[in-house]
């Protein structure tokens, strides 16, 4: 499995990129999946239906599933900042590419995809501190400050941006994060 985050500040045009490459990859035989970073409450359920009065009457979790789909919602007992690695391994492990929206600060290689104008959001890029970005997805009409010998990939182009990411898939290889359990003598 391939993860690649697209990182970047909100009106970059993360999710545009995205949803022209999710087709691109497909129609190369790729098997895609998608985590989304929210950073508000959001809801996906319908006021009134039934999955939603379960979660409205309490379940912790929630999962509705037919012949086409399946949804799990779950409602966190406290706020917390959501895990990368853990939503990766909820994916179904079939996934050939997983493509993460959002979670700038994390570990995983990303793509950083800027706005068309540095001014647009008044932050800095990511890149010139970020060891994880492994290229820069912008327009042509936007100029790099500061310079970088990082690749710059067109954000308007997205079979560009699906070619130069299946060239380089062995930097987006998955491996999880190692996590070891102190074991304690009796």
């Amino acid at each position: 499995m391939q993860v690649v985050c697209f990182a970047g500040y909100s009106g970059s045009g993360k999710t545009t990129l995205i949803e022209q490459l999710i087709p691109v990859l497909i129609a190369q035989g790729q098997r895609v999946s998608v985590i989304k970073h929210a950073h508000h409450r959001f809801d996906i359920d319908t006021p009134g239906k039934d999955t939603w009065r379960h979660r409205q009457a309490g379940a912790y979790e929630v999962l509705a599933a037919s012949d086409q789909r399946v949804v799990l919602m779950r409602e966190l007992q406290e706020v917390q900042e959501p895990d990368v690695h853990a939503l990766i391994a909820q994916l179904d492990s079939a996934a050939d590419w997983v493509l993460v929206e959002g979670f700038k600060d994390c570990d995983l290689p990303k793509l950083e995809v800027l706005a068309n104008a540095p001014e647009a959001n008044g932050k800095a890029p990511l890149y010139p501190q970020d060891a994880a970005v492994q290229a820069v997805v912008l327009s042509a009409a936007r100029q790099l400050l500061p310079a970088t010998a990082l690749p710059q990939l067109p954000r308007d182009e997205p079979a560009a941006v699906a070619q130069w990411l299946l060239a380089h898939s062995a930097r987006f290889a998955y491996t999880p994060p190692c996590v070891f359990e102190s074991a304690t003598a009796g």
